[in-house]
């Protein structure tokens, strides 16, 4: 049960990625889409759903990682 809920969790971020990916996509090709006023917003919006999604994963990544003991020691805390 424990690894499903953390593939949901990998799942979300990874989607919200991919609507960024095809928002960006959209505005290259001018294709407009509903809720947005002009190209410009749109791929602003692409960018930082998909910003925001990667930075998710990335970050849930890397403390799986540290928890875990598998990062380089130059990231490890200084005491």
């Amino acid at each position: 049960m424990g690894r499903f809920i953390a593939l949901m969790i990998l799942v979300i971020p990874a989607v919200i990625a991919g609507y960024g990916i095809k928002l960006m996509r959209d505005t290259i090709f001018t294709l407009l889409n509903t809720p947005y006023p002009n190209l410009s917003v749109q791929f602003i919006a692409g960018f930082i759903l998909f910003l925001a999604g990667l930075g998710f994963i990335g970050g849930f990544i890397f403390h799986r990682d540290k928890k875990n003991g598998k990062i380089a020691p130059r990231f490890k805390k200084q005491k």
